[in-house]
């Protein structure tokens, strides 16, 4: 009943304002199990995509989110249980990895569309990196479902990061045809196979998206980028305060000048 109201009031707004476009709908089917890996730009992909849907589609999210105290963190578990996402402990790479299988699978199980997203976090500039071969395989090949990659569009322009009034504008959303893994289905512990399915996976959501591909995990390129801005940051300070003391020995030199002068 929540989501179905959240879908109506979050759904309905997004539409009304952003008016995303569509393609590839009937990809999608009307009954049934499913797993739709996407590409992810923004925190809004899991709205936008739902919007469009006529089916309820259940994504993963940090616990945190669900855990907060206080006013605002009732309020933030409520929106996020309403939207239809599901709380998973990312304290633990490994316990996080399992809770997210598990979590799929009944899903999965359910007869209902799993939302995943291979990549593990958000693009940290818009391209699309390599996915992780965790969830996203080991659930196909456990249930048999078949999955649908999707390409988000844009939803990385609307709220770029430091900016709080979001730009109004059209994001895209491509939806794949579905691939089929039965060939695989019941070794979803072998990490080859694991491998090639998650990285077919990501052929297809690169060539529906247009993304350049970068063969390196989000969460090492987000670290990489986080180092450079410290190091950038440091190398400025230093910068600085060498400037400071420069200009502090040249005020000294003068002042020593002009001592001399008046003897």
């Amino acid at each position: 009943m929540l989501y179905g109201a959240m879908k109506v009031t979050v759904g309905g707004s997004l539409k009304l304002v952003f008016r995303p476009w569509v393609e590839g709908l009937e990809n999608v089917p009307a009954e049934g199990p499913a797993i739709l890996a996407s590409n992810h730009l923004s925190f809004s992909d899991s709205f936008f995509l739902p919007a469009v849907l006529d089916r309820k589609v259940t994504f993963i999210a940090k616990a945190e989110y669900f855990t907060t105290p206080g006013v605002k963190g009732r309020l933030t578990a409520a929106f996020f249980k309403g939207v239809g996402q599901l709380p998973v402990d990312r304290s633990g790479a490994r316990g996080a990895g399992e809770a997210a299988v598990k979590s799929g699978i009944e899903v999965i199980e359910r007869g209902e569309l799993f939302g995943i997203y291979p990549e593990g976090t958000r693009s940290p500039d818009g391209r699309l990196y390599r996915g992780k071969p965790g969830g996203l395989a080991r659930v196909a090949l456990a249930t048999g479902a078949p999955v649908i990659p999707v390409a988000m569009i844009d939803t990385e322009k609307i709220q770029p990061p430091g900016k709080v009034v979001p730009k109004v504008m059209r994001p895209g959303i491509r939806i794949g045809k579905p691939l089929d893994f039965s060939r695989y289905q019941g070794m979803e512990h072998d990490r080859f196979v694991l491998r090639a399915v998650t990285d077919e996976v990501m052929y297809e959501i690169m060539k529906l998206s247009g993304q350049e591909y970068v063969d390196m995990y989000a969460t090492a390129a987000k670290r990489q980028i986080a180092e450079a801005a410290k190091a950038e940051k440091e190398a400025a300070k230093a910068a600085r305060a060498a400037l400071a003391q420069a200009e502090k020995d040249q005020a000294d030199k003068e002042k020593a000048h002009r001592d001399q002068s008046d003897r």
